[in-house]
């Protein structure tokens, strides 16, 4: 298998700058591709309390020069999920940059805790906006240009949360659980045409949004806990007694572009070590 086997492809990462959407991002350039980010930057525009984490445009540039340093293109740009300008805004830099767009991966992703009793109707429509419609919001934009063209791959990033609910996640577990159906159905929309599209359900995974999220959970017996009992338990309870790293997603995303990746489509993929949640 060739190292540079996207060679000559384009790809979008949503959530690009940070976590799991950096790891992808720069697994895709290191394989051949050329990448544009786009990824909420903290400070451009407010977003509801309760969020646990934005990247700085700091971490937006170097997202990007880490790209670049495979000799391929790269750009990154400020992106709100829940705007139609904003992705048309994404959509469009990436294709003037590029010529043409192979690839793309929904990551961008939102989590806030909160009951069903009392929750509030603001809160649980911006969980489903960003989580779920902003995946539609890109896919409905990539789509059309991947099935005229006979190529194209799309990667969603859902969660074990898809599968498994949780006290106080009852608009996350929805979120990721539609995103199931999304991804479904986009690839059998596609599947005469090339085209594939899966879903990889990761678990814990080592990143700034995951320590931000125990940082502020609302659960009782997470709140009086220190950090690091809080990731040690994490660890303990799953099989592998390990948290999964952004790479491994990484990888995972990247091959699902190979085209020996063709027949895999309409999947989802846990990636856990053997846990469930």
């Amino acid at each position: 298998m060739s190292t540079r086997y996207l060679d000559n492809r384009s790809a979008i990462v949503t959530g690009g700058a940070s976590g799991q959407g950096r790891a992808i991002a720069i697994a895709l350039a290191a394989h051949g591709a050329n990448v544009a980010v786009g990824s909420f930057i903290a400070g451009k525009e407010q977003r509801p309390l309760g969020e646990t984490y934005y990247p700085s445009q700091e971490a937006l540039e170097e997202t990007v020069s880490q790209i670049c340093s495979h000799s391929v293109k790269g750009l990154g740009q400020h992106h709100n999920a829940c705007s139609n300008e904003s992705c048309d805004a994404l959509y469009q830099a990436a294709l003037s940059a590029f010529g043409h767009i192979d690839i793309l991966c929904n990551v961008a992703g939102v989590y806030i805790e909160h009951p069903v009793c009392g929750h509030d109707d603001a809160t649980w429509d911006h969980i489903i906006d960003v989580n779920l419609t902003g995946y539609y919001r890109m896919t409905k934009r990539c789509l059309p240009d991947m099935i005229a063209k006979g190529w194209g791959r799309i990667v969603n990033i859902a969660s074990t949360a898809a599968n498994v609910g949780h006290p106080h996640n009852a608009a996350y577990c929805a979120s990721k659980a539609a995103i199931l159906g999304l991804t479904r159905c986009v690839a059998l929309e596609g599947a005469p045409h090339g085209v594939t599209c899966n879903a990889i359900n990761p678990g814990y995974v080592d990143t700034g949004m995951l320590r931000n999220s125990l940082a502020t959970s609302i659960d009782p017996d997470i709140k009086n806990r220190t950090h690091e009992d809080l990731i040690q338990d994490i660890k303990d309870s799953y099989p592998q007694h390990r948290l999964i790293e952004p790479e491994e997603i990484a990888n995972l995303a990247v091959f699902l572009c190979h085209q020996d990746a063709l027949g895999i489509t309409m999947e989802n993929i846990d990636v856990a070590g053997g846990s469930l949640w």
